[in-house]
């Protein structure tokens, strides 16, 4: 009996240090909360004491937290009409303040979700599409940024980074965008091949002229040559005939019977004919 009497409190005694003591994970905050209101401490990590059964702990990551925001429509100061996908990376800088304005991540991301779009929606519509799409994009986000987490500091939360994932077009102007750079794309072809055919005669009429050029050239000193050729040629003749009149005339003969004696010709001479005086001397 004395020992029971001695284990019971014991055992409530041990209770009640488990409800008194907690610890914090490193990667989290901490809060006390005493009768549904917090107390103004913010604990981090390590081993705490809380009153049992008056107070309880509230918990809150202290690490980075991803926000995927939904896809958007937002309208540009040219008048196109843009889907931005976005995300936005946020901590929870004062888990107080938080406590006392959204209380739960859920909340806290559906509040970042409408500042973030209403912020995107307004710088958007400063600039043009290029300038979203490309050229001052980078800007354009760190502006969204600081403007959303200057408003989000209301409720105990700081934004690291907002960021556009892809930016695409109504599904609806598609068709359409994608017509006219269909038609940009055929119309450059069409210059380019144009501009081909162009340069081709060019470079035709260029390789004709020089082949008229080298050809008129080559003709020429061709002429040359058989003028030299026929000079050198009459010079021989001249020097025979001058030292032997006679085979000189011999030979002219036989050329003359050896062109005029061609394959299938006939023809009828008397021996008294001079066209065979080559051969007639040629037999005495």
């Amino acid at each position: 009996m004395k020992k029971s009497f001695l284990l019971l409190p014991l055992i409530l005694l041990v209770a009640l240090g488990s409800q008194s003591i907690f610890t914090v994970h490193e990667t989290q905050k901490a809060m006390l909360i005493q009768l549904g209101d917090p107390v103004d401490k913010v604990l981090g990590p390590g081993l705490h004491f809380k009153i049992p059964f008056i107070q309880r702990v509230e918990y809150f990551d202290a690490r980075i937290l991803d926000y995927d925001a939904r896809s958007a429509e937002a309208l540009t100061s040219d008048k196109k009409t843009i889907v931005l996908d976005n995300y936005a990376r946020w901590i929870i800088s004062d888990p107080l303040q938080f406590y006392r304005s959204v209380r739960t991540i859920p909340r806290a991301q559906a509040r970042l979700d409408d500042v973030v779009y209403s912020q995107l929606r307004a710088q958007v519509g400063r600039h043009t599409l290029t300038e979203v799409v490309s050229s001052k994009r980078g800007s354009i986000m760190e502006d969204v940024t600081k403007r959303t987490s200057d408003i989000m500091k209301q409720y105990g939360i700081t934004v690291v980074d907002v960021r556009v994932k892809r930016t695409d077009l109504p599904t609806e102007n598609q068709r359409a965008i994608f017509g006219r750079m269909r038609a940009e794309r055929e119309r450059q072809a069409k210059q380019y091949r144009s501009e081909g055919t162009e340069e081709a005669l060019k470079l035709r009429s260029e390789a004709d002229r020089e082949q008229a050029v080298i050809l008129a050239e080559a003709n020429r000193r061709a002429s040359v040559i058989r003028g030299e050729g026929d000079a050198t040629a009459a010079n021989i003749f001249a020097e025979a005939f001058e030292r032997s009149p006679e085979f000189y005339a011999f030979q002219r003969g036989l050329e003359a019977l050896r062109k005029g004696l061609s394959e299938n010709t006939r023809i009828v001479l008397t021996p008294e004919m001079p066209f065979l005086d080559p051969m007639l001397k040629g037999s005495k």
